[in-house]
């Protein structure tokens, strides 16, 4: 095996590659890559059984081959070599890293490519196309919202449904919900709902590029993306998401309208004071003001006061302040409304005016 290329060319795929390697185990086959060059194409797959991914580039092959090297040494190698033609050449159970035009030379040790597992395949699927941004607008509405307790692993992905010329996307860990309904311009196909986990849709927000389309193809176990020369799968969650829509209000008179900034600002400041593991502070909205404060600790108390447009009865809340940090940051525009009943029903916090999406947060207990 002995091909040439670019160093940026692969350096981007094998740092895609990476992700969907397995790092626990250095001496696993799932912490290597696989390159297979024929007809002056390079072939890199890399999968940790759970994901896995493929590409292929453009390379000048003098000699086809195939070889199995450890995904994140052969990563660092590239990235710390110069801005040149690289040549990759295998010599017994060495591959040798060289630059055309500099003295530079590396050696990888081999595994022979038997050992290496076969990548699931997406023959009998059917993919559709939507716009990367739309799709990635929608994961980063959501995203924040997953669970991180494993116990409860049909909280740790994000729910996606077909939805009348569009897509729904949900996350929630149940104590906070996040929505978005996306009307896409490309006809979707009707598809069963499902859970897609949270590092995928992560890895492949990372190997897109917000522009142009993707391709999704999905059954009841797997969901398969193309963008571009890669294609990246990953199995589903298998497990029953909660039923979303009973969570969401149907109706809250009160609401609350300030802008985005000045809450994020009052939030960032406050909460320097938040001690409680449950990183509690309270909101109390009365006519024409929010007032941020913290609970009183041997540290101190802070409080903060900004303006609103709100002509209803005061009421005061108790909610963990990144709860609300977290929508904030992903939202877009200079307006924010809550809409709420009382203090112990659920919060909807959206964008003002209203768009396509919306997070709900459970207050706690007010002391």
């Amino acid at each position: 095996m002995k091909f040439a290329c670019h160093k940026n060319t692969i350096t981007k795929e094998i740092a895609q590659a990476l992700n969907f390697t397995s790092q626990r185990n250095s001496l696993s086959i799932l912490s290597y890559v696989l390159l297979e060059t024929k007809d002056n194409n390079l072939s890199i797959k890399a999968t940790d059984q759970k994901m896995g991914f493929s590409s292929s580039i453009g390379v000048e092959t003098i000699k086809d081959g195939s070889a199995c090297l450890y995904c994140e040494k052969l990563l660092g190698i590239l990235r710390n070599m110069p801005d040149d033609t690289l040549i990759f050449e295998q010599k017994g159970d060495l591959m040798v890293v060289k630059s055309l035009n500099k003295e530079i030379e590396f050696e990888l040790r081999i595994i022979n490519k038997d050992k290496f597992p076969p990548l699931q395949t997406d023959s009998q699927l059917t993919y559709f196309e939507v716009g990367q941004v739309d799709l990635f607008d929608m994961v980063d509405q959501t995203q924040f919202a997953i669970s991180d307790d494993e116990t409860r692993f049909f909280l740790n992905g994000l729910y996606l449904e077909h939805e009348a010329n569009g897509l729904v996307m949900v996350g929630t860990d149940g104590k906070r919900l996040s929505y978005i309904n996306r009307k896409t311009e490309q006809e979707i196909p009707s598809f069963a709902p499902v859970i897609i986990p949270g590092k995928f849709l992560t890895l492949l927000k990372r190997g897109g590029s917000s522009e142009g389309l993707l391709a999704l193809a999905l059954d009841e176990t797997m969901i398969f993306a193309k963008i571009g020369n890669q294609v990246m799968y990953s199995n589903l969650i298998n497990g029953q998401f909660p039923n979303y829509r009973r969570v969401i209000p149907k109706t809250q008179p009160n609401i609350a309208k300030f802008k985005i900034d000045e809450m994020n600002e009052a939030l960032n400041r406050v909460s320097l004071l938040v001690e409680n593991k449950a990183k509690r502070l309270y909101l109390t909205i009365s006519e024409g003001k929010i007032t941020v404060s913290s609970e009183e600790s041997e540290f101190g108390q802070a409080q903060e006061t900004i303006e609103c447009d709100y002509s209803g009865q005061e009421c005061r809340v108790a909610l963990n302040y990144l709860f609300l940090v977290s929508p904030l940051r992903s939202m877009r525009g200079e307006y924010c409304a809550l809409c709420f009943t009382d203090s112990n029903l659920a919060i909807t916090v959206r964008p003002e005016p209203e768009q396509d999406y919306f997070h709900i947060i459970m207050p706690m207990q007010i002391d």
